[in-house]
């Protein structure tokens, strides 16, 4: 992960110094995934590869499972942020729209090996901790399709059933992207096809399965102009 210096500014010495060695055991955990998966990551490949002794790594973190717990939650800090400047920036119609897929997609491309790390074998209770960016994320999302059915945009339904769906339908769209590197236009009769037609698509396919008539009609208003 790249940090910004400007959010170090405030630190001591030494925790700068920790925030670095941690940023470099992240890093160096996905270069190896990108290069030989994740079966090939361990507490002592990691340390070879920053030349620190596994011992040491283990003051940062206890175990391989909390790493990739810092992982998970590097990406929902991220995607929070991003759900957050969505949510201020909508003026009409749901929050939970095209602009919130996009910003979803596009927070797991701009570091790809990140996203598949973030979403491997080591999934722990982390999404149920209260005090977690995956957890406020979930939140945030969950608010959102509420207030949709408050103001009318969407049926009434179970809205932790529906942010699971909605979330489900946005990371299979990102991980497509992420892992095959030519969707949506790699058939020969798909080369015309573009990620944003394909994010625009699934938006509506969502908004039309959530929807009110009221929904209905403002899609079809968007789609005519």
């Amino acid at each position: 992960m790249v940090a910004d210096p400007s959010e170090h500014d405030d630190l001591s010495p030494a925790e700068r110094r920790r925030r670095r060695v941690r940023e470099s055991i992240v890093e160096a955990a996905e270069a190896i995934f990108n290069e030989e998966g994740e079966a090939a990551i361990s507490m002592r490949r990691i340390a070879e590869r920053i030349d620190y002794s596994p011992a040491a790594l283990y003051k940062y973190f206890d175990s391989k499972e909390a790493l990739f717990d810092e992982i998970r939650e590097q990406f929902f800090e991220r995607l929070l942020r991003r759900m957050q400047e969505v949510t201020a920036s909508v003026t009409e119609g749901p929050q939970v729209n095209a602009a919130c897929l996009k910003a979803y997609v596009e927070t797991g491309l701009e570091q790809p090996g990140h996203y598949k790390m973030a979403f491997t074998g080591w999934f722990s209770e982390e999404i149920d901790k209260q005090d977690t960016y995956a957890f406020a994320a979930s939140e945030h999302l969950e608010r959102m399709i509420r207030e949709g059915i408050e103001e009318g945009w969407f049926e009434p339904v179970d809205t932790h059933l529906a942010a699971h769906s909605v979330w489900a339908a946005a990371h299979g769209l990102a991980m497509l992207f992420v892992t095959v590197p030519d969707f949506p236009a790699g058939k020969p009769d798909c080369a015309h096809l573009t990620q944003d037609q394909q994010i625009e698509f699934h938006a509506r396919m969502i908004g039309r399965g959530l929807g009110t008539s009221k929904l209905i009609a403002f899609i079809d208003a968007q789609d005519e102009k």
